[in-house]
């Protein structure tokens, strides 16, 4: 996949992994990147340095803004799923099913929403690209992220089924396993974070790759590790985000 002269759309594009992204688009030689916001005067910054930033409004848990984007930008050949939600609750904990839900509906049937509206468009072009932008939390069970963990393995489960199912189409579909970065999301972690840049770098390279799922930094590519050499072992560990350890595996 051809970056340069390409036309992206990042959700949730006005800041931190998102903006990242943007950024990476536009100095890669991208002809166009629109910015998925929930209110667009929050990517004015960006529509401001660059004539070819779009910001679009876009709240990806709402339907009726996901058919208005995909009506807007009819060019698009790469879309970044990269807007997230982490409520910061436990599964049993919580008051009520209100942040599971949320989480899922943010980070599974938003990105699967978008994927939907955009894959006619992505088919008309000769080779295309969607990056859904995961977590470590859905490689490897934490407890601690109630229902954000459980929604990003979804999401790593809906990238797999849309790959197979996009094949024929030349879209490329990448899961891109995530560890911590300094982002607001992320503003709880405590000890080393990965900037959002490195992040994005990782992803732009792979698109142009083609690849399947890629771990974009230390932490992911450590928690995979531990996972691998002892499953039962990193399952105990991850238990310590309930005792209020910390949790490091959030981006």
């Amino acid at each position: 996949m051809e970056i340069k002269d390409s036309v992206a759309l990042v959700t949730g594009g006005n800041r931190g992994i998102g903006e990242a992204f943007v950024r990476a688009f536009l100095a890669a030689g991208a002809a166009k990147v629109y910015v998925g916001a929930r209110d667009v005067a929050n990517a004015r910054h960006l529509v401001d340095e660059d004539p070819r930033v779009v910001a679009v409004q876009l709240d990806v848990s709402k339907p009726e803004q996901i058919e208005a984007a995909a009506a807007q930008c009819q060019d698009v050949s790469i879309l970044v799923n990269n807007a997230g939600l982490f409520a910061m609750q436990t599964l049993l904990k919580a008051p009520d099913l209100s942040a599971a839900r949320a989480e899922m509906e943010v980070n599974y049937f938003g990105p699967l929403a978008m994927c939907r509206a955009f894959a006619p468009i992505l088919g008309r072009h000769r080779e295309s690209a969607i990056a859904n932008v995961l977590s470590a939390g859905g490689i490897v069970a934490v407890p601690g992220m109630g229902g954000y963990s459980p929604s990003k393995f979804a999401g790593r489960a809906m990238s797999t089924c849309l790959r197979a199912e996009l094949a024929g189409q030349n879209t490329s579909v990448t899961a891109l396993i995530v560890g911590s970065v300094d982002t607001r999301m992320a503003s709880h972690v405590e000890g080393f974070k990965e900037t959002p840049a490195t992040i994005a770098e990782a992803g732009l390279k792979a698109i142009r790759k083609g690849a399947t799922e890629v771990d974009t930094d230390f932490m992911a590519i450590d928690v995979r590790a531990n996972l691998a050499r002892d499953p039962a072992g990193f399952e105990l560990q991850m238990r310590r985000s309930l005792s209020g350890e910390r949790v490091t595996t959030g981006r």
